[in-house]
C-alpha cells in the first residue's frame, strides 16, 4: 500500500499567538499509525512554543515520510527529529544515511531492540485487539482513540522492516539524543534499549515507571511531555546541554 500526500498530509501545531517560537520538532509515527494520533503530543509541546510536525508512517511509504520531513521549514532553531517505535529507527537512520542534515538533536521513543529477522523482531500477533492496545498503552482516552482511528490493526506486530535496525545504528549519531522507554514495554524490551542507548556518544535515557511501548500516548504523557521539553530547553542553551533546574540533597 502506498499513500500520497493527499491522504497522508503532515499534522501541525504551532506556538500560540503572542509566543516566540522556540524550536522546531517533527515527528516520525509508528507501525500503523497516522499522524493525527499524535495532536495531545503536538498541542502540549506547542503550547510551550515549540513547532511540531507529524508527517506518515514511514513503514507505509518511506519515501514519502522522507520527502514530508525534508519538505518542512524550519526556520526556527533547535531542529530536532522525534520518533515512535518504528519511526525511532527511521529519525535515527535519517541522520546517519545523510538523507537529513541540520537537525540539531533526536528523542526517540520505544525505540525497537531487535535486529530485523531476529528473535523478537515481531511480537507474537494478539489473541484480540483488546491485547494489541494493552501492548500499547495503558491510557483509557489514548485506547479510545487508537480504536476510532484508521490504525492498520496487527501493525506493531510485523518485522521491522530489513536495515532499518542496522542503519539506525546509535554510535554514528553524533547529534544529543534523549531515550524515553517504559519500564513494562513488552514490544522493546528495557534491557535492550539501554544496550542501544549505551552505544551513542551523547545520549541520556529517561526510563518511565510502568510505561508501555506507545510512549508519547501513554498515560504518563504529561510526565513524558514535560521530559520532552526540559530536554530542548536545554538544548536551546547548548548542544552540551548544561542543566537547568538541579535537585540538591538536603
Amino acid at each position: 500500500m502506498t499513500l500520497t500526500s493527499e491522504h497522508a498530509p503532515v499534522a501541525s501545531w504551532t506556538e500560540p499567538d503572542g509566543v516566540a517560537p522556540r524550536g522546531t520538532l517533527i515527528v516520525i509515527p509508528g507501525r500503523g499509525e497516522l499522524p493525527e494520533l499524535y495532536e495531545r503530543f503536538g498541542r502540549r509541546i506547542a503550547s510551550d512554543g515549540y513547532r511540531v510536525h507529524v508527517v506518515a508512517d514511514p513503514t507505509l511509504d518511506a519515501a514519502l515520510a522522507t520527502s514530508q520531513v525534508l519538505g518542512q521549514a524550519v526556520d526556527v532553531h533547535p531542529y530536532v527529529l522525534v520518533g515512535s517505535d518504528t519511526g525511532a529507527l527511521f529519525a535515527a537512520g535519517l541522520i546517519t544515511s545523510g538523507r537529513v542534515t541540520g537537525v540539531d538533536a533526536l528523542v526517540l521513543a520505544g525505540l525497537p531492540t531487535e535486529e530485523p529477522g531476529g528473535a523478537g523482531s515481531a511480537a507474537a500477533e494478539p489473541a484480540s485487539w483488546d491485547a494489541e492496545l494493552d501492548m500499547r498503552t495503558a491510557c483509557p482516552t489514548h485506547r479510545g482513540r487508537l480504536a476510532a482511528s484508521n490504525l492498520r490493526r496487527g501493525a506493531l506486530y510485523e518485522p521491522v522492516p530489513a536495515g532499518w535496525a542496522v542503519l539506525a545504528d546509535l554510535a554514528q549519531v553524533a547529534q544529543p539524543v534523549l531515550g524515553v522507554h517504559g519500564t513494562d514495554d513488552p514490544i522493546s524490551p528495557l534491557a535492550a534499549a539501554r544496550d542501544r542507548y549505551a552505544a551513542a556518544p551523547r545520549a541520556e535515557l529517561v526510563t518511565i515507571a510502568g510505561g508501555k511501548h506507545d510512549m508519547l500516548n501513554d498515560i504518563t504523557h504529561r510526565t513524558v511531555a514535560a521530559t520532552v521539553v526540559l530536554f530542548l530547553e536545554r538544548l536551546r542553551l547548548s548542544a552540551d546541554l548544561p542543566p537547568i533546574a538541579v535537585t540538591e540533597k538536603l
